[in-house]
């Protein structure tokens, strides 16, 4: 059984020009997928676009007919609290546990700001690295859940 706090983050690697993230943005809204999270980040002369979508699998379609060179990471989602410091609990906590967080994105609803993690942890599975976040008492979304 897939474990419920464990999400599909999709990466696509497009080129940094004009217009290029509203082509992205169309192809989501052309293929009725709902963005939770996004970050952006470049290198070189390209970008990288990670996406945390309601539909991970038709998103990856859409964009493989367009050509787009794609990924999947799996990722978790920390509930933070929205005060001073918050960035600083969740931090603080995985360093803890060990846990490396490579990069990290933010995501805030009506209900609470969320952080959307890539650990890069290779000597533990990410399974593992659930449970140790659980056990720091930080709270985890479930996949399910996740939405703007």
């Amino acid at each position: 059984m897939k474990n419920q706090y464990i999400i599909k983050q999709l990466s696509i690697f497009a080129p940094n020009t004009p217009g290029t993230l509203a082509e992205i943005a169309r192809i989501f809204q052309d293929n009725s997928v709902n963005i939770s999270a996004f970050c952006i980040a470049e290198a070189n002369n390209f970008g990288v676009v990670r996406a945390v979508v309601d539909k991970p699998d038709a998103a990856y379609e859409a964009f493989e007919k367009k050509n787009y060179l794609l990924k999947f990471t799996d990722v978790v989602a920390v509930k933070m609290v929205d005060v001073p410091g918050g960035l600083y609990e969740v931090a603080s906590k995985f360093g803890a546990a060990g846990l490396n967080i490579q990069y990290a994105y933010a995501s805030r609803s009506a209900e609470t700001p969320t952080l959307v993690v890539y650990i890069s942890n290779t000597d533990i599975s990410l399974d593992a690295a659930v449970e140790k976040i659980l056990a720091s008492g930080l709270v985890l979304v479930p996949s399910t859940q996740l939405k703007v």
